[in-house]
């Protein structure tokens, strides 16, 4: 990648801005180049933003951003894998916290974790599905494919499959989506069994799967849809596996993977499954680490099992990318009013995040004199060096035009209290109950 590449991806984001692109560009620049902003209104001191601080918020409020030619450009520019290696994509929600904006609309409870066992782990706000290229080790180099707000009437599956089917086709190969627990279930098998993509899913331990049914035995009723009952807790349901590996992982420690294959869910019979179970000997287990972990494999092809663990560790780059765009980019630190406003606010984050991917192989990047120059280059590290390329680059946002002196409100007017909002509590899943017969 070189300067010319990262200058039309520059104009290319422009031509995405609809509305009041000059000052949403500004504000991409400033959040881009401005390392020391702690706030929001601090983006406006950077030199790149030709306005004044109340710009930032009449940008989010009168912009646009069409968000199909974003997803075309974020494709276009996606890096590729290395020779005979895959394209791994990452699909997760992180949340968007606003526990006490009652005007705000559309809050949900969303989870909050790594609170005492004693206290609720929720909190209000708002939640965002992300779809990023995940990159070789893991680390904060996330690029953003997709970035969309789950609203109160869908669900985090519902939005991811709108996702893949939108951003998958227009990749250039088949990639390996990979994501945590939520996503193993059969809505999402189903909603995307068609797209040309492999996945590699984890399991929770209790999950419940079933063989190939037996064939019809000829005596009277119905023939049998299920096969045998396989459950990952149970080992008595297993049998023996249909492979097993041997080796040890990325820090040195035996590892040991068995795959048990045709297998599938009761609500999607016809999709058939690998189950790979993980055993890491060597690793005192826990619960953020446990000893013995389970995924879901459906491809094109088998996936080698010395790849399985090397490969799933990937998907901890995208968090290593969320807490990048919350520390550093601010990603939750706008007040804005409106959830549509903070989706514009999201995308903005998500253009800055893929400049820096792309700047990334330019080799520039300021460190301070206590951080190791052994150690590849962080977003961080490099962003402190985009001010140098911004002002070789140019912008394409057009000058500043004075607009004169605003007559302000008339007189008498009345402003009305802004509306309040009450938090959206989505209806708990009810679990389903064998009948028993008497």
């Amino acid at each position: 990648m070189n300067l010319n590449t990262l200058k039309a991806f520059r104009h290319g984001i422009y031509e995405c801005l609809t509305q009041a692109a000059d000052a949403l560009f500004n504000t991409a620049d400033a959040l881009l180049t401005e390392t020391t902003a702690r706030s929001f209104p601090e983006l406006s001191l950077s030199p790149f933003f030709e306005r004044r601080w109340p710009s930032l918020y009449e940008a989010f409020e009168d912009g646009q951003i069409e968000q199909e030619r974003l997803r075309e450009l974020f494709a276009h520019y996606a890096p590729l894998p290395a020779a005979e290696e895959r394209m791994w994509l990452g699909i997760d929600a992180s949340r968007i916290e606003r526990p006490e904006a009652e005007t705000v609309a559309d809050r949900t409870v969303v989870h909050k974790p790594n609170l005492p066992e004693a206290s609720r782990p929720i909190t209000y706000g708002w939640q965002f599905s992300t779809l990023v290229v995940l990159p070789d080790q893991p680390s904060s180099w996330t690029y953003v494919l997709d970035q969309q707000r789950i609203q109160s009437t869908q669900t985090a599956v519902q939005v991811a499959i709108e996702q893949v089917r939108a951003m998958v086709p227009r990749l250039i190969c088949r990639p390996i989506i990979t994501s945590d627990r939520w996503y193993s279930c059969a809505p999402f098998l189903l909603g995307t069994q068609d797209i040309e993509a492999d996945k590699l899913l984890r399991l929770k331990r209790n999950r419940v799967f079933y063989r190939r049914a037996p064939q019809p035995s000829g005596k009277r009723g119905a023939p049998r849809k299920d096969g045998d009952r396989f459950q990952c807790s149970d080992p008595a349901t297993h049998g023996e596996p249909d492979g097993h590996w041997q080796g040890t992982d990325e820090k040195g420690k035996p590892i040991e993977v068995s795959a048990w294959k045709q297998l599938h869910l009761r609500q999607a019979r016809w999709i058939e499954v690998t189950l790979l179970r993980v055993v890491r000997l060597g690793s005192n287990p826990s619960r953020r680490q446990p000893r013995e972990s389970w995924f879901l494999w459906q491809g094109k092809e088998p996936l080698p099992l010395s790849s399985v663990w090397r490969g799933y560790r990937r998907r901890y780059s995208q968090e290593h990318g969320y807490r990048f765009e919350k520390q550093c980019l601010l990603w939750e630190k706008p007040r804005l009013r409106t959830p549509e406003q903070f989706e514009r606010w999201s995308q903005i984050v998500a253009m800055v995040q893929n400049q820096l991917v792309l700047a990334r192989s330019l080799e520039l990047s300021l460190l301070r004199p206590w951080e190791s120059q052994r150690r590849l280059p962080t977003p961080q590290q490099v962003r402190r060096a985009m001010p140098r390329i911004v002002a070789q680059l140019g912008t394409p946002a057009r000058p500043v035009k004075p607009r004169g002196k605003s007559p302000g409100r008339q007189s008498g007017a009345k402003i009305a209290a802004a509306p309040r909002y009450e938090v959206v509590r989505k209806p708990k899943p009810v679990p389903k109950t064998r009948r028993t017969t008497t």
